[in-house]
């Protein structure tokens, strides 16, 4: 039986001090996605030797194998050579065997060719004191035992290095029923997407308040959202905190974004470039 991991409120509601560029504060997107292939184990690797947590993407697959993708189809990073959906592929005749490493600039690199990782595969990464963040990609209630089977397989895995962020409001709560000792946030953009509407700027605010109903409504620990720094202000941020909830952004790359947000209150920051943001971090503090 798994060891039980206590988590202190205060650590789910966010700590009063302000978070800066760290290795605990800064999660490596699809894993050091800048330097190796995106959700692949190179990429993951090299988050954790360079001492980041890191966020992956997974789907199950036909056969019920949890695998690292972000696309809804095998398209992009295969270079077109496979367009299945993610959902509809095997992992032991298909998705096995495609190469991720190939594409774009990583064509002819010392990472082609690499094949998507295994969940299980990832999760023989957790280490203590940084996070793995599993973000699940479709709102299927029904992967959730899937999920908490690896998680209960996996060795070095507790609630203090992984935990669990998805768009999906039916999954998000289905993933907290069955395992309410991890961490589960749920995945938003700042404004909400609005069909025929091109003009993102055009689509209207979710409002921290929208945030909070939503989050009491799911059960869940915090919410992981698209920064804007016109629109996510430390007023937005504190009526999250101020409501028991945790605040993480998503998807920063240059350091004066990455500043604004931890200034206004955030927690983590995902990014395609840790260990560039932290470099020009503690350069511009020397």
């Amino acid at each position: 039986m798994k060891k039980l991991y206590l988590i202190p409120v205060l650590a789910l509601a966010g700590c009063a001090s302000l978070k800066e560029p760290a290795y605990d504060t800064l999660i490596s997107h699809r894993g050091e996605s800048k330097d190796a292939p995106e959700n692949t184990m190179a990429a993951f690797r090299t988050a954790v030797e360079r001492g980041f947590g890191f966020e992956c993407d997974v789907y199950l697959s036909k056969d019920k194998e949890l695998f690292t993708f972000h696309d809804v189809n095998l398209s992009r990073t295969t270079g077109g050579v496979h367009k299945e959906r993610c959902t509809e592929a095997s992992w032991k005749d298909t998705l096995s065997k495609v190469n991720v490493g190939g594409w774009g600039r990583w064509k002819g690199s010392k990472f082609d060719p690499s094949r998507p990782a295994l969940l299980s595969e990832v999760l023989a990464l957790a280490r203590d004191g940084r996070y793995i963040y599993v973000e699940i990609k479709d709102n299927e209630p029904s992967w959730a035992p899937y999920i908490k089977a690896e998680i209960e397989k996996a060795k070095n895995v507790n609630p203090g290095n992984v935990l669990f962020i998805t768009f999906g409001q039916r999954i998000a709560a289905a993933l907290k029923r069955e395992m309410p000792e991890y961490r589960t946030y749920w995945l938003t953009g700042c404004r909400r997407w609005t069909p025929g509407v091109a003009d993102r700027g055009k689509w209207p605010v979710v409002t921290a308040e929208e945030v909070v109903a939503t989050l009491r409504r799911l059960g869940v620990d915090g919410v992981d959202i698209r920064f804007d720094p016109s629109i996510i202000d430390a007023e937005y941020v504190n009526k999250v905190k101020a409501a028991g909830f945790s605040f993480h952004v998503w998807t920063v790359d240059d350091i004066e974004t990455a500043k604004a947000a931890f200034a206004v209150g955030a927690d983590t920051l995902t990014t395609n470039r840790a260990k560039g943001l932290l470099e020009e971090y503690n350069q511009k503090k020397d």
